[in-house]
């Protein structure tokens, strides 16, 4: 029997259900989503096997004009996502017009590999509203099949892998069949962690917010963890501890559950915050973190 396997990497703006398409695909919740924008700063790889077939997806940041370093190096994993794939899936949501890079923009309209172009989001229009919209991004990504998609209620998206499927070349699996991403347990305890902060805390707090997991011992029935929350300033560190440790224990509380749901095991989760001055901007740091490692 013959056996296909391949990359599927998404790209699109901030915000338009990258993460969500992803974790439809997979089965499980391995991008974090929120409504902020820059949720997704790495490039996660999502990998689904079947008998005859293994997809590598890889989950993009969402296209933006870097401000600062650590930007710079979240669309360095973006241009990555070019190299490497056998299938585009370029994400766009109803009522979008453009990317915000240009520069991208072109790189799909001439790619050489096909391009899925999902229109997602559709279950917030009408059927008008969605002609228009199919007709518009035929004519600006003529190389592209489009599909209207809902990637929270699930629509189109089992046809749209069926249609990947069809189009990835033949070849042995790349990773081991019963692998479900590159990334180790404490980069989703990490993930998890900045998810909270992501949703319960305003304006400049959850982008000046890295977490490093320094321990993770796991046990027969419980792991144990010792993540650090980093911010860049004395005034952040005490906004995310709150008024005698109540933020920062809501944070840990949901962190917990759901860390508990994905890893089918109880949690005993410790966290803690430190002054990481400027780290947005330092290489070093940056590198640490696993950016800039292109």
């Amino acid at each position: 029997m013959s056996h296909k396997a391949g990359f599927v990497n998404i790209i699109g703006n901030p915000n338009v259900g990258k993460s969500t398409l992803m974790n439809a695909f997979v089965g499980e919740k391995l991008s974090i989503i929120t409504s902020k924008a820059q949720t997704t700063r790495h490039r996660i790889l999502g990998i689904v096997n079947g008998d005859d077939f293994q997809v590598v997806l890889s989950d993009t940041p969402g296209i933006i004009k870097p401000a600062y370093e650590l930007q710079t190096s979240m669309m360095d994993f973006v241009k990555s996502a070019f190299e490497d794939a056998d299938v585009l899936l370029y994400m766009v949501e109803i009522g979008e017009q453009s990317l915000k890079d240009e520069a991208f923009f072109n790189k799909i309209i001439h790619s050489k590999i096909p391009v899925l172009l999902l229109l997602n989001k559709i279950d917030k229009s009408d059927q008008e509203q969605l002609e228009t919209q199919v007709q518009l991004w035929a004519e600006k990504v003529p190389n592209a099949e489009i599909y209207p998609v809902s990637a929270l209620e699930g629509f189109n998206v089992k046809e749209v892998f069926n249609r990947i499927i069809e189009l990835l070349p033949e070849s042995p699996p790349f990773y081991p069949k019963d692998q479900l991403t590159d990334k180790p347990e404490r980069f989703f305890i990490n993930e998890t962690i900045r998810e909270k902060i992501l949703l319960h805390y305003k304006k400049e707090i959850p982008y000046a917010v890295e977490v490093d997991t320094e321990e993770f011992h796991e046990e027969d029935s419980i792991i144990r963890v010792r993540s650090v929350i980093m911010v860049e300033r004395d005034t952040q560190k005490g906004i995310i501890i709150g008024h005698k440790g109540s933020a920062l224990k809501r944070v840990g509380v949901e962190a917990r559950k759901d860390l508990e749901t994905f890893f089918g095991k109880q949690i005993h989760l410790e966290l803690y915050v430190k002054v990481n001055k400027n780290w947005r901007s330092n290489q070093s740091q940056l590198k640490r973190f696993g950016y800039n490692n292109q």
